[in-house]
């Protein structure tokens, strides 16, 4: 069984983001992600409304990672330190080794390698440092990028997840992916 210890909180660094902790003052950014309805139409929690919302949320990941259950990092762009997108382990099984990563990334900043970049140190940061054997993903198969994201970062396809969410009015199947220690 594994033992986490987020604090201090590990700040990462790659070419062009700073993956770090995310803060009060990171709402407005992280209110514009979220509430950008085609940006969060493939992930199952609810768009934001108001700025209170993104406040909200930046308790909720700071709970996880107080309480040592789950880590989310802030993309910030190195050069404006502003935060464009999330990248992080939400769902940690300590037990087998396992956890599921998850992301999102401000839709002005698609196209541009930014979420294969983050991935990539972070999926290390979880087989070096955080001891996983197995790193997960799971993904709607109508989400282009995502899938792409998958397989930069060479995942393997598992199975579909028939009707595995209900979001937006409707059930929608979702690919299961993972990665394995020794794959990486």
């Amino acid at each position: 069984m594994l033992t986490l210890n987020f604090d201090p909180f590990p700040v990462l660094e790659t070419e062009r983001l700073l993956l770090k902790r995310i803060v009060a003052s990171d709402a407005q950014d992280l209110f514009i992600i979220r509430s950008n309805k085609e940006t969060m139409r493939f992930i199952p929690r609810p768009v934001a409304k108001t700025i209170e919302d993104a406040l909200a949320l930046i308790e909720l990941i700071d709970a996880g990672i107080i309480s040592n259950e789950r880590i989310n990092w802030g993309m910030h762009e190195k050069s404006a330190n502003k935060l464009i997108g999330i990248v992080g382990y939400h769902h940690i099984n300590t037990s087998n080794a396992r956890a599921e990563v998850g992301y999102v990334l401000n839709a002005d900043y698609h196209k541009k390698g930014l979420m294969q970049e983050a991935l990539a140190k972070v999926l290390n940061y979880g087989f070096e440092v955080l001891k996983f054997n197995c790193i997960e993903a799971i993904v709607d198969p109508e989400n282009v990028s995502s899938l792409r994201v998958m397989e930069k970062a060479n995942f393997v396809k598992e199975g579909c997840l028939r009707d595995y969410t209900y979001h937006n009015e409707k059930y929608s199947d979702a690919f299961i992916f993972s990665k394995l220690k020794r794959e990486s």
